[in-house]
């Protein structure tokens, strides 16, 4: 088994980080799987540390897909700080409630992160949370009245989906998975459940990219593979959130959970045969 990455290895890294980043079938337990398939050290840093970085392209396809909502929300924001008048205003308190939410998954990320990217790197993990969570979603999808838009989100509300969203640090949960999963629980309909999946996404998984850099080492991921990796997962990601956000209008996500299930059985059974390692 060895550690280094090459062009190759990112080409097909970028591909899924890109494709599952946002769809809620868990971008890392899905990294995982591939970099055990090509031969890697799962729970190598320098790996961990790629597979966090090349999150950053997904993050940019965030950015531009989102962007004159993104605008929209920082002015008001920026506007709010100087003027009460302009605190009235639903886009100023939408912005902090974003920032609210994001704030447990950071910290929890800093505080965990010795488990995070140890023990818990483990196919085993994986397998069991793909199943486990899948049950939270069927549940989610079944009881939800999806009776509230994106307008209607309170603080207390984007706390609980931000608390909920620390469970993805589990690989195989899928961070949109449990974001999703956490609004509509609370009668929020797909539509602004994804869409404040999406938003809760780019302080959170920006702030683990940037962090995340300090532990590439280029002996085991040069900084080519890296840039490629992360461009292909931009390319990829553009593509998935387009579609998700279609299809989440007109569709349950249970197909996901039918999806997570298979998945987390059929890996489960190549760990059991030993076909591949756990780390």
């Amino acid at each position: 088994m060895t550690s280094a990455i090459g062009y190759g290895d990112s080409l097909i890294l970028g591909v899924v980080e890109g494709l599952t980043e946002f769809l809620p079938v868990s971008s890392t337990g899905h990294l995982t799987i591939a970099e055990a398939l090509l031969g890697k050290q799962t729970d190598n840093p320098s790996i961990t540390a790629f597979t966090v970085i090349i999150q950053f392209g997904a993050i940019v396809a965030t950015f531009i897909y989102f962007r004159r909502d993104i605008v929209r929300l920082v002015a008001a924001w920026a506007r709010g700080l100087v003027s009460a008048e302009a605190r009235d205003n639903p886009d100023y308190r939408f912005a902090w409630y974003v920032i609210a939410g994001s704030i447990p998954v950071v910290i929890a990320g800093v505080l965990l992160k010795p488990l995070i990217t140890g023990p818990l790197r483990s196919l085993w993990v994986v397998a069991v949370a793909f199943i486990l969570w899948s049950a939270v979603m069927y549940i989610a999808e079944g009881r939800s009245r999806q009776k509230y838009g994106e307008e209607h989100l309170t603080l207390k509300a984007a706390l609980i989906i931000g608390l909920v969203q620390c469970a993805a640090l589990v690989p195989g949960v899928s961070r949109s998975g449990a974001t999703i999963s956490a609004g509509l629980l609370q009668d929020y309909n797909r539509v602004a459940a994804t869409r404040l999946s999406f938003f809760l996404a780019i302080p959170a998984l920006t702030g683990a990219s940037i962090y995340e850099l300090k532990d590439v080492d280029t002996s085991v991921v040069g900084w080519g593979p890296l840039i490629l990796g992360t461009l292909v997962s931009f390319v990829v990601a553009y593509a998935a959130i387009a579609w998700l956000l279609r299809y989440v209008a007109r569709h349950p996500i249970t197909i996901f959970v039918w999806y997570r299930l298979a998945a987390g059985i059929l890996l489960g059974l190549l760990l059991a045969a030993g076909t591949i390692s756990p780390t």
